[in-house]
């Protein structure tokens, strides 16, 4: 069980992410590559013990049937310039009206947290030899931002 960032808590994920090569229909509590569970949607459907990872170079829009049966959509950034990611958060919630637990996965290092929040990310599995304590910590240490955002619609000028 990986250990995350969910909602600013510290917690354990029921969730473990599967490679290609390890995913089958079977296992419970896992998250499966974004092709494997299209291609086995049929015997997948409504199962809340299985979320999906999406690749940086796939297309969010091709789960839009499906996104709403999800427990988790974890995003793979899988190195720390790489921000489609972001994109992919932002039509999973507006575009999509995904509600459910987005998850960052891969190289996520605490420089990117305040960012991905922004995005709609709302849980975190950190990069090897991140400190999990200092990321969370650091989530709430931005009270306000003047552009709008997914986190917070309105812009900085509007709340008064």
């Amino acid at each position: 069980m990986p250990t995350i960032i969910k909602d600013q808590v510290i917690t354990d994920s029921p969730f473990t992410t599967l490679s290609a090569a390890a995913a089958n229909t079977e296992t419970a509590n896992c998250l499966l590559p974004m092709a494997y569970y299209v291609a086995h949607q049929d015997t997948l459907q409504n199962r809340q013990d299985i979320g999906i990872w999406i690749a940086a170079g796939e297309a969010v829009e091709d789960i839009a049937a499906y996104v709403h049966q999800l427990a988790v959509i974890a995003l793979d950034f899988p190195h720390f310039g790489d921000g489609r990611g972001y994109s992919s958060a932002t039509i999973l919630r507006r575009q999509l009206g995904y509600q459910g637990e987005i998850r960052a996965i891969g190289d996520v290092r605490r420089d990117q947290l305040e960012q991905m929040q922004r995005c709609g990310i709302n849980a975190y599995e950190l990069a090897e030899g991140q400190d999990i304590q200092s990321s969370a910590a650091g989530l709430a240490g931005f009270s306000f931002n003047y552009q709008a955002s997914i986190d917070r619609p309105a812009p900085l000028f509007r709340q008064r």
